[in-house]
């Protein structure tokens, strides 16, 4: 229980690092950000999709991209296209866990979250991997003018 708790903590301690970033940085509304917690290192080359829910209950694809050398994934969208409503990320877990050599317990892990619903926010997401668990988290910020 204490080491889960230390995990997490570690987990939103790394989100909010890269949300101090570099000057410049993308000001993209949504962000990805993907550590493997084998290596201690961030996790590149990560498929991830992204869905919007419309309005029959279906998923559209709304974005997809991949992790960078520094496991995150900017540019997903714009402001004027991030509006209000719900969405799904999804990591491909089992093909980055393959191509190194790990036969992992999981084919993907999901975030499934409401977006926009008290006005225009920037979102990170951040998802912590090992070959038989995952975890998430979130830093939701009013963005600055």
């Amino acid at each position: 229980m204490a080491s889960q708790r230390l995990l997490l903590l570690c987990l939103a301690g790394l989100v909010f690092v890269s949300e101090a970033g570099p000057v410049g940085e993308s000001k993209c509304p949504l962000m990805v950000k993907v550590l493997d917690a084998v290596r201690g290192s961030p996790a590149v080359d990560v498929a991830v999709q992204v869905f919007k829910k419309a309005a029959d209950e279906t998923w559209e694809p709304f974005a997809s991209g991949k992790t960078s050398e520094f496991g995150e994934l900017h540019g997903l969208t714009t402001t004027d296209k991030f509006v209000e409503g719900v969405y799904r990320v999804v990591l491909d877990t089992k093909s980055y866990w393959k191509a190194l050599g790990i036969s992992p317990f999981h084919e993907y892990a999901e975030v499934v979250f409401t977006a926009n619903d008290s006005g225009q926010r920037k979102y990170t997401i951040a998802a912590l991997l090992s070959p038989y668990s995952y975890s998430t988290t979130a830093l939701v910020s009013t963005p600055k003018a």
